[in-house]
């Protein structure tokens, strides 16, 4: 199974200016953390945009549900920002993909950090794309939630789970 792999930017990329202080994009760290995590599975990776979540308007967002659409693979995985990752797993979901697995996954501690949740969020989310049902779904801190019943707590930093009927 080839698992597509679709970058956005996000928290995973960001790197640190320690002349200014400030947390800027130049590329993506995934074939790096691919490496690292010994991944030995059949990937394509493909960079659609290089942002923070917080920019990611509808029109980004499309992008996203297009590549999701033309590409051959079943099961995708895309890295995102955490701040508005709800609301692309939305848009992907109300996109009408069906008969492909999609597992959004995210880091609230950029990889160039050192001490970053990135890492073990990816190897999470390529794992959930081999197994779970076709469908829409969030991957944080080795669990995984439906679109629909999810929820960035903003108080303790972690995701959890939600009735449907609260979305």
């Amino acid at each position: 199974m080839r698992i597509r792999i679709l970058v956005t930017g996000g928290t995973f990329d960001k790197e640190y200016d320690e002349l200014t202080g400030r947390l800027f994009f130049r590329d993506t760290h995934l074939p790096e953390m691919l490496r690292r995590g010994r991944a030995r599975l059949d990937l394509a990776l493909e960079t659609v945009v290089m942002i923070d979540s917080l920019e990611m308007d509808d029109r980004r967002r499309g992008q996203v549900v297009d590549r999701c659409r033309a590409c051959a693979e079943r099961a995708i995985v895309i890295t995102h920002g955490t701040d508005t990752i709800c609301e692309t797993a939305r848009a992907i979901a109300e996109a009408g993909i069906d008969a492909k697995t999609i597992v959004l996954t995210g880091a609230m501690v950029p990889y160039a950090f050192g001490s970053s949740d990135g890492l073990f969020n990816l190897g999470s989310a390529l794992s959930f794309a081999q197994v779970l049902p076709p469908g829409v779904y969030i991957a944080m801190n080795g669990r995984h939630f439906r679109w629909d019943a999810v929820r960035k707590n903003r108080d303790t930093g972690v995701f959890e789970e939600m009735p449907t009927d609260e979305c």
